[in-house]
């Protein structure tokens, strides 16, 4: 591949959440009934141009891992899953990212079906679970900015129960 092709073309949405570490941005290829299976590949390419080490998806359903194994980029597949079941799935989509990002070579791009209050709600979780934010109103303002996107109700219903769950990283000593 030469030119333009071969660098591949960036996610729609992509921005980092913690600059050259953590991205997050709509699942490769797109949503539903606008997914394209070129424009997928085309993005896997542009990600593993760009040194990205794994991909941490927040689907519930299977979609695009076997595309990510044929691109030789690990994926773990982390599902939100339901509301009665935030303060479990917070822990654990949490606890991957935090022991990932605990190898300073992993550089991974987090995403979910579209790039919506669930996935902001969820970089806004993160950043006061790693205590990089204390508190949940400067956690949703900090995520509002990366992502330049307003936070809704369903998204600080989940930056609530990572508070009403204590969900912080307990670092080891």
């Amino acid at each position: 591949m030469r030119g333009r092709w071969a660098q591949g073309l960036e996610p729609r949405m992509f921005c980092w959440v913690i600059k050259d570490r953590l991205a997050a941005s709509e699942r490769p290829g797109g949503f539903s009934r606008n997914h394209r299976k070129i424009r997928r590949q085309e993005e896997l390419i542009w990600l593993h141009q760009q040194g990205f080490t794994r991909v941490v998806s927040l689907l519930d359903s299977p979609h695009n891992l076997r595309a990510y194994d044929e691109a030789a980029i690990p994926c773990e597949q982390v599902p939100l899953g339901r509301p009665d079941e935030l303060p479990i799935r917070l822990h654990i989509i949490f606890e991957t990212i935090a022991r990932r990002l605990d190898d300073p070579k992993e550089k991974l791009l987090l995403h979910h079906e579209e790039f919506g209050d669930r996935l902001v709600g969820v970089i806004a979780g993160y950043l006061l679970y790693s205590e990089l934010i204390p508190e949940g109103p400067p956690a949703i303002m900090v995520a509002e900015r990366l992502t330049g996107r307003e936070l809704g109700a369903t998204g600080r219903e989940i930056v609530a129960a990572t508070v009403d769950a204590g969900l912080v990283r307990s670092r080891k000593v």
